[in-house]
């Protein structure tokens, strides 16, 4: 696929405890990827794309039981490589393709084919068994012909209620990255507080002044 690789640098957040930010960023141990049944991108460590915000609140109210003790948010310089991009038409189609042997073939799958659920109250599905075997399918039918790996996956999600009557927008849409391969990760950062810009009583700076006055 001619545009398969993703070209530059993107910037994720990562919601954590503050143990682990510190052993990230402090004594530069690899972060550990989600291994889960129900990863909406599949297996791998996960980001939220320029979404500080979302990072937060993920992990200020974690999902299910899970309790982050210090919440806190790690940022990541990321290159994406060779991305399993579902934005993209032909990576789409790849995932659909999945899906279709999958369900024909039962290949992998015990007991059945796994649905996504959504859990409680909600409206989203954001318990994932079905999205994570068929992506997971996918990374595993390129190492059974041996053809070049995926290093990460990308996806937009429609999530939350409308953010006002007839909206096609929701309240928490996103975008998330999944890193299969370490690599893609360039490095971490401690982000920074965002500062007032412009100050308040901003002046115009004195060499500027000086030049208006000789004019």
């Amino acid at each position: 696929m001619r545009h398969s690789t993703r070209p530059g640098f993107i910037i994720g957040f990562h919601g954590c405890d503050q143990e682990v930010k510190d052993a990230l960023i402090c004594k530069g141990l690899p972060m550990k990827p989600s291994v889960k049944s129900y990863d909406w991108l599949g297996n791998g460590c996960y980001f939220w794309e320029n979404n500080y915000e979302r990072a937060l609140e993920f992990a200020q109210n974690p999902p299910g039981k899970k309790v982050i003790k210090n919440p806190t948010v790690i940022g990541a310089v990321i290159d994406l490589q060779y991305c399993l991009d579902l934005l993209d038409t032909s990576f789409l189609k790849m995932v659909k393709n999945s899906f279709i042997t999958i369900a024909s073939t039962g290949d992998g799958i015990d007991g059945g084919l796994p649905e996504n659920i959504a859990p409680g109250p909600s409206k989203d599905l954001l318990i994932r068994h079905l999205d994570c075997a068929v992506i997971e399918n996918v990374h595993k039918d390129r190492i059974a012909r041996n053809v070049k790996p995926f290093d990460s996956a990308r996806g937009v999600f429609v999530e939350g209620e409308p953010l006002y009557p007839g909206s096609g927008f929701n309240e928490k849409n996103h975008i998330q990255i999944c890193i299969r391969n370490p690599n893609c990760i360039k490095g971490f950062f401690d982000p920074l507080h965002e500062v007032p810009w412009p100050p308040e009583n901003q002046q115009a700076p004195s060499y500027l002044l000086s030049s208006l006055a000789h004019n």
